[in-house]
């Protein structure tokens, strides 16, 4: 494939999955593309696959490679020209009373709690409430990049956990889990905003998504963060934010 010619003489290689049922879009089956070995993949040829519409699941990076859908788009946020919305404004002020702080990249139970109680909430039948300890240091403690864990909380209340890659040009938001039990909050959109402002502070320019698409509930709230780019036929270009 052209555009991943560059990774050639650092023999990395390129397989393709075989076909899993769509985890987004009902009755759709989906492939991935995964770059091996992940040895090879050092924090400077992971910016560049980020770069190149990847994400990370632990040590594995991957890009969706559907042959008859395009609809998972790589976005990511230019940040110094985000500006918040009216309902982006009222969720950075609800949360605002929280407090941030790294964190080693260390398993800690109290996150697998929350991690658990937020799978059965959010993605009830889909097995990751039931991951065990292993699974769930596999799924987000292994990294080979610079990775943020950032645990948000109100007072004494673990509220949030968030994995965050910095990478040459920005930072890629890797997972969030929050505490499901206050409907009221809006702790995803205080993250992503958070987030953003990081990146401001780093003085990098974009803050990358993973994938919008349009007809996932799940996923097309990404288009409410303008200007919004999207990885389409191998460039950047900035999306609309009404489609």
């Amino acid at each position: 494939m052209n555009l991943l010619n560059d990774f050639s003489t650092r023999e990395l290689q390129f397989y393709l999955t075989s076909a899993y049922p769509c985890s987004y879009l009902p009755g759709r089956m989906a492939r991935s593309l995964v770059a091996t070995p992940n040895e090879l993949v050092d924090s400077t040829v992971y910016s560049e696959l980020i770069r190149l519409g990847f994400r990370r699941s632990g040590a594995y990076n991957y890009r969706p490679q559907c042959s008859q859908c395009q609809s998972c788009v790589p976005v990511r946020l230019a940040v110094d020209e985000f500006e918040r919305n009216r309902a982006q404004r009222r969720a950075w002020k609800a949360h605002s009373t929280m407090t941030a702080a790294v964190r080693e990249l260390v398993y800690d139970p109290e996150h697998h709690d929350l991690y658990r109680r937020y799978q059965a909430s959010r993605h009830a039948g889909g097995g990751m409430d039931q991951d065990d300890r292993e699974q769930y240091e596999r799924f987000l403690l292994q990294s080979h990049a610079t990775t943020y864990l950032v645990e948000f909380r109100e007072g004494d209340a673990l509220r949030m956990v968030s994995l965050i890659d910095r990478v040459n040009d920005g930072l890629s938001s890797v997972y969030t889990f929050y505490d499901p039990d206050l409907p009221r909050a809006s702790f995803g959109t205080y993250n992503i905003l958070w987030q953003a402002t990081l990146c401001r502070e780093l003085e990098l320019p974009y803050l990358y998504l993973g994938y919008w698409i349009e007809h996932s509930r799940k996923m097309a709230y990404k288009i409410n963060y303008q200007p919004l780019q999207g990885y389409i036929q191998d460039n950047w270009q900035t999306l609309p934010a009404s489609l």
